[in-house]
């Protein structure tokens, strides 16, 4: 299974790497591939699923809470999967999060380490770290946060380090294996930390004065990371389940739990998740049916008691389900389903807003609830029933509609005549993908293509056939199934999103993915796509078309085997780089974003060999990809073809032999490839699209500088500004209503009537009614991104709110301001190490918080960034532009 979609992405089965030549990137918390072990604390209720094949697979506890990219990117990346996700995991990675969160459901692998990030304090968040300051202006210690910084300590030191620990350090412990993972973790650590849980807990305030957040962080990390790493943590018995135990018993016999505020919702959504992590699901249905009762539309004014309400649905209420004691418990009082079904059907409101997840995943749970036995399913298929009767499969109820059938389809398929499910998927294909075209041996299937467009694609994957092979000279199929093959066209992001994953079992976090198994005889390949909002070059601009036919292709005549095997050797820069390479090659356009980056040299050949899913980022999975395929088929196709050979019979280790043997032979002479390739020598015959981009306000410039290769001139220009409004100018200047982040594409096309597109995003700091540039979207809350802001930092007079920000190469100008809040923050950078009063290279301590800085030249790599607190502040904004 390929995937095409922005990295980091964060969820089951995918990894997302990032790695650069020149530095070591701070340690995410990044999900990705890892064992499917069942939670060692509670086992499958007998005969759950059993119909579908459901009880073999158990989801984990949920791994940390994340900060998800934007759905969609203008240049979109692949990472593997395994086959189509049965119905219990795929349930949980289509449960929704809040806007711009994710949950990690797979641990990540190990990542190169960057300085330790810095202690700070953070209402409601980081705990009462008080840096020990010797007068006004003495910067607050760094506090290190390494494996070894916890699996050193023990007992008291061990809580007291926790408590004045970070979050975003604590959320680090989710991603330790091996050793590490057992030194951390091991049972009497987690006892420690637990019955510190318990004191904290009885006196708890409604916020997180004391640092029990952070205590639950690390029991949850505990769980999670046992349950992928049994061998090297060990069993977890019946003490620490009584001690997990009386610990929540304290925080739910406290008065401040309910409080509806975000210091409350920040650590009753960790804490009600450590039920489901604890397996303790059974003893807490009032608590459940409490948070979803409570509920109104007053929560909404408070984000993170949302994140809490969510808790129940994304974790307990969905994984409680394989947990013996927990169904036992619901039959006794199925009346937990009954408050999922009031929830569904009387907020149904919240469908089609921001808030769409809450009713949606309360259908889920309880379509998943209906089948965990008969005395559950007499009790709530009525509500299931009702669920469904007011639900719609298209429009505003269509996410409602699928996730309660699906799941009630899966896990009770005795009542689908009952429930009007049987046979989902064809039920959903009929109503969302109804026109049909049979080409040869592909079906297409389609919301929103016109007949013509249907030709139009038919025609250029039968093109790209003849392309492919003349390419890699195959000699035929390799594998003996998979020669048949759907693609499934969605009419945009929104409907993939919704009805992809109940059809064909795919994961959605992506812009498209290709599901195939050649050696699988009850396998029929797919294709899933979707069509973009603007002209992004693909036939019918159907996203990503013939790239992944590529796939297709490759899979069928090179690559023996399915795909575990494939990825077994680092191949990963022919695997993309021949689907971008074919992509651009049979389209006959340039990619414009290889060509830029062949000019910064900022990979060797020898490493772009080594290419893996979790060393490499989108640019040096894809441009960097596609540079390197270029280079060995035009200039040496007889290696080429030696490891494809290799690859044909499956012999991955010698395939990979034939380039690895190369090592860095090869190099000097790419790296002059570069240079002409970046020059001109290879673009595509006919006009390119190119521009830049200036942005004054909420203003942005653009300027022409499209180029035609060979023969004919460019005669036409078309731009869509990426909010509905377009322009035929050559230059045109564009203002938008608000601040964001746009997808501009601008379509040349010359006098022969040839054309060309290229998309780039284009962010606005300025428009109606905002002058603050989007948050930033990295998972961790210290790091700063491009031309985006953190909000609500805070600090006590004296401490440091360290943050840290990658420059790409190239980068002109960075300017860093601060704004808002209250207090006075004083602003540091440094290019080399942690910012403070006594390190820095550029500062502004201006009274209050409006503070700016500006840097001209600066190198690629990690900078530092510190708000340093001349008095206590709160609320305060950081932002970047450059």
């Amino acid at each position: 299974m390929r995937l095409r979609i922005p990295l980091p992405t964060l969820m089951a089965g995918v990894v997302a790497g990032c790695a650069t030549a020149a530095t070591l990137l701070p340690v995410p918390a990044l999900a990705a591939p890892g064992p499917s072990a069942r939670p060692s604390t509670a086992a499958p209720a007998a005969g759950i699923g059993a119909a579908t094949g459901a009880a073999t697979a158990v989801p984990q506890p949920l791994g940390a809470f994340l900060t998800a990219d934007p759905a969609e990117s203008v240049a979109p990346a692949v990472a593997p999967a395994a086959a189509p996700l049965p119905p219990a995991l795929l349930g949980q990675a289509v449960l929704g999060q809040p806007a711009g969160t994710t949950v990690q459901t797979a641990p990540a692998p190990g990542r190169p380490q960057a300085p330790a990030a810095a202690a700070r304090h953070a209402s409601g968040e980081a705990g009462a770290l008080k840096a020990a300051a010797a007068g006004a202006g003495t910067a607050a210690a760094a506090q290190t946060c390494t494996p070894a910084d916890f699996g050193s300590r023990s007992g008291s030191d061990l809580v007291s380090f926790l408590e004045s620990s970070t979050t975003d350090c604590v959320n680090t412990l989710f991603n330790v294996t091996g050793a590490d993972a057992g030194r951390i973790f091991k049972e009497p650590q987690m006892l420690t930390v637990a019955k510190a849980y318990q004191g904290l807990a009885a006196t708890y305030a409604g916020n997180n004065s004391a640092g029990i957040l952070q205590l639950v962080l690390f029991l949850r990390a505990g769980y999670y990371v046992q349950s992928n790493n049994a061998g090297a943590v060990g069993p977890y018995d019946a003490a620490l389940t009584a001690a997990s135990k009386a610990g929540l018993d304290a925080f739910f016999a406290g008065r401040h739990w309910t409080d509806v505020t975000d210091d409350n919702g920040a650590v009753l959504a960790e804490v009600l998740v450590l039920t489901d992590s604890a397996n303790l699901q059974g003893s807490y249905l009032g608590v459940y049916k409490q948070v979803l009762n409570g509920y109104d539309a007053s929560y909404n004014a408070f984000p993170k008691m949302l994140k809490a309400v969510n808790s129940v649905l994304s974790a307990p209420l969905w994984r409680g389900n394989w947990n013996t004691d927990f169904v036992r418990a619901v039959s006794a009082d199925p009346s937990i389903g009954t408050a999922l079904g009031s929830f569904a059907i009387n907020h149904k409101d919240l469908l089609g807003t921001a808030n769409a997840y809450l009713d949606v995943n309360a259908g889920n749970d309880l379509g998943r609830m209906a089948g965990d036995g008969p005395a559950v399913e007499a009790a709530v298929k009525g509500q299931v029933k009702a669920v469904l009767d007011a639900s719609r499969i298209t429009g505003p109820t269509g996410p409602l509609y699928v996730h309660t059938a699906y799941q009630a389809n899966a896990f009770d398929p005795g009542q689908c005549s009952y429930y009007g499910t049987c046979d989902l998927p064809a039920k959903l294909t009929a109503a969302v993908l109804p026109a049909q075209l049979v080409c040869d041996n592909r079906t297409i299937q389609t919301e929103a293509l016109s007949p013509a467009d249907l030709a139009a694609v038919c025609a250029s994957l039968r093109g790209e056939d003849t392309f492919f092979h003349n390419l890699v000279k195959d000699g035929g199929p390799v594998n003996p199934y998979g020669k048949d093959l759907t693609l499934a066209v969605f009419a945009n992001q929104a409907d993939y999103l919704t009805y992809s994953w109940a059809i064909f079992g795919n994961s959605t976090n992506n812009g498209g993915q290709t599901v195939m198994d050649p050696t699988d005889p009850n396998n029929r390949a797919v294709c899933v796509m979707y069509q973009k909002s603007w002209n992004d070059g693909f036939t019918a601009n159907v996203w990503n078309l013939n790239h992944e036919y590529t796939h297709y292709l490759d899979g069928i005549y090179d690559m023996k085997g399915n795909f575990s095997t494939e990825i077994s050797v680092p191949d990963i820069w022919w695997i993309e780089g021949v689907a971008e390479y074919e992509s651009y090659a049979y389209r006959g356009t340039t990619d414009t974003q290889a060509m830029a980056e062949a000019a910064k040299h900022t990979y060797k050949l020898s490493t772009v060999f080594q290419n893996t899913y979790d060393n490499s980022d989108t640019v040096r999975t894809y441009p960097w990809g596609y540079l390197a395929v270029r280079y060995m088929v035009e200039k040496h196709p007889a290696d080429v073809q030696a490891m494809l050979g290799r690859f044909r019979t499956g012999d991955y280790p010698g395939g990979y032999a034939v380039y690895n043997g190369i090592g860095t032979g090869y190099d000097a002479d790419f790296d002059a490839w570069l240079d002409a390739c970046a020059g001109g020598a290879c673009y595509a015959a006919g006009p390119t699209a190119l521009f830049d981009q200036s942005v004054s306000g909420p203003t942005v410039t653009l300027t022409d500088r499209s180029v035609q290769t060979g023969p004919g001139r460019i005669t036409g220009w078309h731009w869509t500004f990426g909010d509905g409004t377009s322009s035929d100018q050559r230059n045109p200047s564009h203002g938008y209503a608000a601040a964001g982040t746009y997808t501009v594409a601008l379509t040349v096309t010359d006098d022969t009537g040839r054309t060309a597109s290229t998309p780039a995003s284009v962010t606005v700091t300025t428009g109606t009614g905002t002058t603050t540039p989007p948050a930033c979207t990295d998972q961790r809350t210290d790091a700063l991104g491009q031309n985006c802001s953190r909000a609500g930092r805070t600090a006590t007079a004296g401490n440091l709110d360290y943050l840290y920000v990658y420059l790409p190469a190239g980068t002109s100008t960075l300017k860093v301001t601060t704004s808002g809040g209250t207090g006075t923050a004083y602003l540091y950078y440094n290019a080399d190490t942690w910012a403070s009063p006594n390190a820095f290279t550029a500062s502004s301590t201006n009274p209050g918080t409006a503070q700016s800085i500006t840097v001209t030249n600066p190198t690629a790599g990690y900078r530092y960034v510190s708000l340093y607190a001349a008095t206590d502040f709160s609320g305060v904004t950081v932002s970047t532009q450059f």
